[in-house]
């Protein structure tokens, strides 16, 4: 078992490479077609196993032709992650879409339509003059 010091090190140095591989080295035209993001890489404790949770932005056709595009080149990535990275053993890797962003997006979104609501409702109900006894 590897230290938590070195599985963090370790996940971090996949999440930049693959990263890297996204702009410059996957030629599949489906990777290309949302745009992709990295947003965590969580490694096993002996090292064998990455998960890559990546964020696609686009519409659900151009998701699923991407994550389509990202499974088909986890040879490649394994591949150049073993010429790039010293380990022992490369880890096996697994594309997972990540939708936390898009859910944050939404709550946010909400809240907002609920401060807009009520901002509404108190400018409502606040008085709208100065009223003297006179004018009842």
């Amino acid at each position: 078992m590897a230290t938590n010091r070195r599985i963090s090190r370790v996940a971090e140095l996949i999440k930049r490479e693959v990263s890297q591989m996204l702009l410059n080295g996957i030629k599949d035209d489906r990777v290309g077609m949302g745009m992709v993001s990295i947003t965590y890489v969580n490694v096993s404790g002996d090292l064998q196993h990455a998960k890559i949770y990546v964020s696609i932005y686009g519409t659900e056709e151009a998701k699923a032709e991407t994550m389509a595009g990202l499974k088909s080149a986890t040879g490649f990535v394994r591949s150049e992650l073993g010429a790039r990275i010293r380990l022992r053993r490369t880890p096996e890797v697994v594309f997972i879409e990540d939708s936390s962003i898009e859910k944050g997006d939404k709550v946010l979104s909400l809240l907002n339509q609920l401060q807009d609501k009520r901002s509404l409702t108190d400018s409502t109900l606040e008085p709208q003059g100065n009223f003297d006894e006179d004018d009842r």
